[in-house]
């Protein structure tokens, strides 16, 4: 159940709101960015996988960014994380065609938000009794993936019917994350239970660090791969990849209850081990699909694993628990998870140039190592997770 007596309802319902406008305008980047890559900057796949590393780079820095601004606490922390998003993503509305003012660009609004990452995990599970974390952080993450799914359909409207411009898409999402920062600035500048501390390396979080490194190279499949194939192979438009954003959102709002439910009933060991099972059998459609199924059915095969990879995310949550479950003190939580942001973005920073090197160099089939070494990773994945404690004995 939530806290929600007093200050804490309050702090709760903006801290919704606030969820809700980031849903809004994270739409507009999950949904058009590929197609804006391609269309304005026609870049090819190695290109594409090179930029990973600037957007990627905060994440790595992360809890460098959270240690050295410990002492305002978490939720101005995220305050400023949104205003640092919504700079971001006006500039890639207004910019001139230049590479250099892209990068620095998406270097911005992901740094804004890779901070929040870590953040919205730990204020959330503040507002949950010890056993229920898993499923207050899933209905959180519906209601912002409710979001997501209105903002896609006005999104889907307006470049129908109103032939949205980039500029004019980048924009209104800039205005919903300044929005959201102003939600998180009227909370309570007090949520952590703990004292702040700047950062926190400890033994007894070494698998959640496995964990993280095994996700930083698995994310890049849904993330980079997963929507270059429809883009770059199968020629999506933005039309369709905005309609495929709004399905995964769809199933998004089932999904993260439901894995916030599973969490809480089985434990995080049993939820992780079963995402990494499922991510195996995802990669190894991704990487035969096209060859072996005619075309239109290799579409739609290929759109379908894209939508259940990015649901399958919804077991971040679960690793936000696990450390919530395993923490010496609530202090731990932020910058434990903020750590384990910064070591999966090693991974990821330099795995998708690895993997679009992979991918160009091996012809036209190259797309294939890149998802036989995901179905690795995968495997690999669920052998750490067999190491971590039963429900029962947590």
């Amino acid at each position: 159940m939530l806290s929600t007596s007093g200050p804490d309802e309050r702090d709760m319902r903006l801290f919704i709101l606030a969820s809700v406008l980031m849903g809004l305008g994270g739409c507009v980047n999950s949904s058009i960015f590929n197609n804006y890559l391609k269309d304005i900057f026609h870049l090819d796949v190695a290109r594409r996988t090179f930029l990973e590393f600037p957007r990627e780079m905060p994440g790595f820095l992360v809890s460098f960014f959270v240690a050295s601004l410990a002492l305002l606490g978490e939720v101005r922390i995220a305050f400023i994380a949104n205003l640092a998003a919504s700079a971001g993503m006006m500039a890639l509305g207004w910019i001139p065609a230049s590479f250099a003012l892209m990068v620095s660009s998406v270097f911005l609004y992901s740094s804004g938000q890779h901070v929040y990452m870590p953040l919205g995990n730990a204020i959330g599970i503040g507002f949950a009794e010890k056993g229920r974390e898993g499923s207050v952080l899933g209905r959180i993450f519906a209601i912002n993936t409710l979001a997501l799914v209105a903002g896609t359909l006005i999104l889907l409207a307006l470049l129908k019917f109103a032939n949205l411009s980039y500029r004019a898409a980048f924009s209104s999402a800039s205005i919903l994350y300044l929005a959201a920062a102003l939600a998180l600035l009227a909370m309570s500048p007090r949520r952590s239970a703990g004292k702040p501390r700047r950062m926190v390396v400890k033994r007894r979080y070494a698998r959640f660090y496995l964990l993280s490194v095994m996700y930083g190279a698995r994310k890049q499949l849904f993330i980079t791969f997963g929507p270059w194939m429809l883009v770059d192979l199968f020629k999506q438009p933005v039309q369709t990849m905005t309609l495929l954003f709004l399905v995964i959102s769809v199933v998004g709002i089932g999904a993260q209850p439901l894995v916030g439910r599973l969490t809480d009933r089985f434990g995080p060991r049993a939820v992780l081990g079963g995402e990494a099972i499922l991510t195996i059998g995802v990669c190894v459609i991704y990487a035969f699909a096209p060859e072996l199924l005619p075309a239109g059915i290799a579409l739609v095969a290929i759109s379908a694993c894209y939508v259940v990879d990015q649901a399958a995310n919804a077991v971040t949550m679960t690793r936000a628990v696990f450390v919530s479950q395993i923490a010496e003190d609530k202090g731990d939580v932020s910058p434990t998870l903020s750590l384990g942001i910064s070591i999966d973005h090693v991974v990821a920073m330099f795995l998708p140039m690895i993997g679009g090197l992979a991918w160009r160099s091996a012809g036209e089939r190259g797309y294939r190592w890149v998802f036989l070494g995901g179905a690795a990773v995968a495997a690999i994945n669920f052998l750490v997770t067999r190491g971590m404690p039963t429900r029962k004995s947590l």
